[in-house]
C-alpha cells in the first residue's frame, strides 16, 4: 500500500533518524559552547568534532560551512521567539501590549543568554548577515502593527513595515551598545532599556482618544 506523504512525514522517525538528530544537536550545542569560550574565528571545526565526540567529517554532513551554525542559531531564536509569542497572548491582545512584551522578551533572552549571543552577534555581522538575512524581526513587528492599525489601536497613517524597521533598529541598537557596557550593567538592563525606548516609539503611533 502506498503512503501519503502527509502520512510518510507523521510516522516516527527509525533509530537512524533519531541518532542523527542527536549527532546534530551535540555539534550545535558544542559550538555555541566553543564560540562563547574562545570566538566564532578562533574555533575550528575540528574543535568543535572533538568537542562533540564525532568525526570531522560527520560535521560536515549536518554543516557544509562553519557559517551554517549561525544560520541554525538564526532560526532557533527566530521559532523561540515565536512560539513565546504565540503561548503569551491571545488573539485579542492589543497589538501595543504585543510590540512591548516582543522587545522584553528579546531582552530576556539575550541576557540569559550573554556569553552565547554575544559570541553568536560579533560572527552574524561578521558574516554580513545583517545585509544578506531577512529581517524576521522586523517582520513580526510590522505584522503586530498591521494588528493595530487594522483596529483601530494604531493610527492609520503609519507604515507598519516602517515601524518594523524602525523596532528593530531600536533592538539591535540598544543591544550593540549593552553588549559593549555589559559587564557594569546591573541584570535587567538591557529589558529595561528596550522598553523605555520602545516606548517612545509607541507614544508616537498609538491612537488617542
Amino acid at each position: 500500500m502506498n503512503t501519503s506523504p502527509a502520512e510518510s512525514e507523521a510516522q516516527p522517525l527509525g533509530r537512524r533518524g533519531r541518532n542523527k538528530i542527536k549527532i546534530k544537536e551535540r555539534l550545535y550545542t558544542a559550538a555555541l559552547e566553543l564560540f562563547a569560550e574562545q570566538g566564532y574565528d578562533q574555533t575550528s571545526v575540528d574543535e568543535i568534532a572533538e568537542r562533540a565526540d564525532v568525526a570531522r567529517g560527520t560535521f560536515f554532513n549536518h554543516f557544509p560551512r562553519k557559517e551554517d551554525l549561525i544560520g541554525a542559531w538564526g532560526e532557533r531564536r527566530r521559532e523561540r521567539l515565536v512560539s513565546i509569542m504565540a503561548d503569551a497572548f491571545p488573539d485579542r491582545t492589543g497589538a501595543a501590549d504585543r510590540l512591548r512584551r516582543c522587545m522584553t522578551v528579546l531582552g530576556r533572552i539575550d541576557e540569559e543568554e550573554h556569553d552565547r549571543t554575544a559570541a553568536m552577534l560579533v560572527a552574524w555581522v561578521k558574516a554580513g548577515r545583517p545585509l544578506r538575512e531577512e529581517p524576521y524581526v522586523a517582520e513580526l513587528f510590522a505584522e503586530i502593527v498591521e494588528d493595530g492599525r487594522r483596529t483601530g489601536e494604531l493610527r492609520e497613517d503609519v507604515i507598519p513595515q516602517q515601524v518594523g524597521n524602525v523596532l528593530r533598529d531600536i533592538y539591535l541598537g540598544t543591544l550593540y551598545r549593552w553588549f559593549r557596557e555589559a559587564e557594569n550593567e546591573p541584570e535587567g538592563r538591557l529589558e529595561q532599556e528596550l522598553t523605555q525606548t520602545s516606548e517612545l516609539l509607541l507614544n508616537g503611533i498609538v491612537t488617542r482618544p
